[in-house]
Formats: structure tokens, C-alpha cells, sequence
């Protein structure tokens, strides 16, 4: 683990706009697999509250797919299975909490994790949510932008004639590439905006901007290390989407306490 600096401490009646941004530490393929192995004991140790979260978050995933099965959005299935992971951040701040108990030795129980998320509408991450599920949209608008535009002369009327015209036509092919491009740009933005700043607003007083700044920062500094980690994650949640999303139930958790002990790595704060 990365050695921690400390700072002066701050007077009780300075405000998290007034606090001193963190340090942001240079973490290296060794913090990551000392991180797994973390998120996986914590998994480890509660792991039925730990799959609790992984499941709703598979649960509510299927009743989307659901819901647009029965509006007859068989278009919007592939990119909003795609683009879902996007969201799990947000969802993952009840197991950031739990990481953040054990690692201090705290015993905790359902109404200790579930009242900190209840109270973080009180602090800056609804903010967050409210980024995250904005990428969100843009990105099954941006489909649907382009799917008018290339696929305007294609009919499906099922999702195995819109699979038919996605990979077995040139018109689908164009759609995958570019869909792929601005999905891989989407992505990336968002990873950069919310893999520190989602555990960080749980862990500090701060601000929703100083925490997006802090975990730009930390990807900037370790590019290589960081887009290492996205590739983990996106490829591990997109396998975990295919068994009708239930891989979510274990991955998730693991994924999300992970965080939790990456961003201990690689961001150290004044009072710390």
C-alpha cells in the first residue's frame, strides 16, 4: 500500500468547500490484486447482507428488461443491458459503507448500512446520482439517435429480428461500430468522474465537484493502473449480465468493495 502523508488538520468550522483537497497517491497493479483480495474478504464476511445489494441491483435489471419487453422497446434491450453497469457505482455505496465498517472493526447490522444511504440525500450524493443517471441518458439517446439514422429502413418486430439486422447486415455493423465508440467515450467519462468520488463523498465531508476533480485526478496520475481497473470491471459486469443478470449478485458486491479499498489506496486526505 502506498505510504499516506498527512496535512494540518482542519478547524471544526471549516466548511468541505474550504477543506484541502487530497493527495492523490500513485497506485501500481499490486494495489489492485491487494484490493480484490480485500473486497473479496469483505464479500467473505458478510456475504449474504454483501448479496443482498448485488441482487436488487439483478433484480431490478430484470424487471427493466421487462418493462420494455412489454412496451415493445425491443431496440432499447441490448443498449440498456449494455449501458446498465453504468449506474452500479451509485448502487454500490451501501457496500463502500460496509468496507469502510470493517476495515475499522465495527460490528454494523442492516439499519446501520441501510440508514447511512438513507441519509446520503442529506449530502452531496444525489448530486452524483444525478450525474450518473444523466450519462445514462445520453447514452440510450444517443442510440436511439443513431439507430434513426442508420437503421431508419430496417424492421424488427422481435429481438431476433433486431439481433438478425445488428449483426448480419452492414447497416448493423456501422451501428455496432459506432455505438461502440461513443459508449467506450461515455464510459470512460464516467469512470473517471465517479471511480473515487462515489466512495469518497461517503467517506468525507466534501463536495460533489471536489470529489469528480479528485477522481479525474487519480486516473490522470496512474492512466494505466486506472483504465486497468475499468477493463476489469466493465468485462466483469457485462459476463455477469448474461445469466439473466444473477452473475450481478456476486460480482457487484466484490467489485464494489474493491473500490472501497482502491480509493483508500490512492487517496489520501489531510486528516487522515
Amino acid at each position: 500500500m502506498t505510504s499516506k502523508t498527512t496535512g494540518p488538520i482542519p478547524p471544526d468550522n471549516v466548511t468541505p468547500q474550504q477543506r484541502a483537497m487530497p493527495r492523490v497517491n500513485k497506485v501500481t497493479a499490486g494495489d489492485i490484486t491487494s484490493s480484490l483480495k480485500a473486497g473479496f474478504s469483505d464479500f467473505l464476511a458478510r456475504p449474504l447482507m454483501s448479496g443482498f445489494f448485488g441482487l436488487f441491483y439483478a433484480a431490478f435489471g430484470i424487471l427493466f428488461v421487462w418493462c420494455l419487453v412489454w412496451l415493445g422497446k425491443i431496440w432499447m434491450i441490448i443498449p440498456a443491458a449494455v449501458g446498465f453497469p453504468l449506474v452500479a457505482p451509485f448502487a454500490a455505496a451501501g457496500l463502500y459503507e460496509m468496507s469502510r465498517r470493517l476495515q475499522k472493526g465495527e460490528n454494523f447490522g442492516w439499519s446501520e448500512i441501510l440508514s447511512v444511504m438513507a441519509n446520503q440525500h442529506k449530502r452531496e450524493m444525489g448530486w452524483m446520482a444525478f450525474v450518473t443517471l444523466f450519462i445514462f441518458w445520453v447514452w440510450i439517446y444517443q442510440v436511439r439517435l443513431w439507430l434513426a439514422i442508420i437503421l431508419k429502413d430496417a424492421s424488427f418486430s422481435d429481438f431476433d429480428g433486431f439481433l438478425n439486422t445488428l449483426f448480419f447486415t452492414p447497416q448493423g455493423w456501422t451501428f455496432l461500430a459506432i455505438g461502440t465508440c461513443v459508449g467506450a467515450f461515455l464510459s470512460l467519462a464516467l469512470f473517471s468522474l465517479t471511480v473515487v468520488s462515489m466512495p469518497m463523498l461517503l467517506d468525507q465531508e466534501t463536495d460533489f465537484v471536489s470529489a469528480m476533480l479528485t477522481s479525474i485526478h487519480v486516473v490522470t496520475e496512474n492512466p494505466a493502473v486506472m483504465l486497468t481497473w475499468a477493463a476489469i470491471i466493465s468485462v466483469t459486469m457485462l459476463l455477469s449480465l448474461v445469466p439473466a443478470f444473477l452473475g450481478l449478485v456476486f460480482t457487484l458486491p466484490i467489485l464494489g468493495h474493491t473500490t472501497w479499498h482502491l480509493y483508500q489506496r490512492a487517496v489520501t486526505h489531510a486528516d487522515g
